[in-house]
């Protein structure tokens, strides 16, 4: 006898497979990404700052491309108020994510100055691709939850071991930050405008990097978009 199976069924099957393929999803972006916290706390341990100072920065801080900035530009003895100004401009892209997944999440109030603290771009990335609002809601929280536990700790693992390691600039981890941002970024280039910005971008950094003090490349880089903005406006 062949056992049917009540529509009702099918659909709560289909749900579950949903949730548990977003939460595979979520929880594959927060180990990965979350392990190049290592390589965070061994390079801020090389630029001379703190165990206690690192782990602040990744409890506080939490955006990876920012905090790298910041350790890079002192290590290559910046000036922290220019290092500091490079890591927050970095940082205002998240404030462009939140006005996206506000509308998207629709979080409690009491909630969102918490959910702020996790609006980064591998949570907006999880949380944006998803077809729901409770889709959406559960890949941002498990994609938060498991980046910020995992980051924190390698965080700590990684400034705690770089004594061990050496000189750490020859092993390389100083890119490791750099790397995860653009594997992130590359496939969101999808038009010929973007991928101008991203080009021009890279040139402006890397072309003014010997030039100009640790810092001021970023800064200046960002002005890459309005550039191309503005040359398109002339075409147009």
């Amino acid at each position: 006898m062949v056992r049917q199976e009540s529509p009702g069924g099918v659909g709560a099957g289909a749900g579950e497979r949903a949730r548990a393929a977003v939460v595979s999803d979520a929880l594959g972006v927060g180990v990965a990404v979350g392990l190049s916290g290592f390589a965070f706390g061994v390079t801020a341990a090389g630029a001379g700052i703190s165990v206690l100072q690192a782990c602040v920065l990744s409890l506080l801080v939490f955006t990876g491309a920012s905090q790298f900035a910041l350790v890079g530009a002192l290590a290559a003895g910046g000036n922290p108020f220019t290092a500091a100004a490079g890591a927050f401009f970095l940082g205002t892209r998240n404030a462009f994510y939140g006005l996206r997944l506000s509308q998207l999440l629709a979080l409690p109030k009491v909630l969102r100055p918490f959910a702020a603290h996790w609006v980064i771009d591998e949570t907006a990335a999880v949380a944006l691709a998803q077809p729901d609002r409770r889709s959406a809601r559960l890949g941002f929280t498990v994609t938060g939850l498991s980046l910020y536990l995992l980051w924190n700790l390698t965080t700590l693992l990684g400034a705690l071991g770089a004594e061990a390691l050496g000189d750490t600039s020859a092993w390389g981890l100083d890119a490791a930050g750099p790397a995860v941002f653009l594997a992130l970024l590359a496939p969101m280039l999808k038009t010929a405008t973007e991928r101008a910005v991203a080009a021009l971008a890279v040139v402006l950094g890397l072309g003014l990097l010997p030039v100009l003090p640790a810092g001021l490349p970023v800064l200046v880089a960002a002005l890459a978009a309005p550039a191309v903005l503005w040359l398109k406006g002339r075409r147009s």
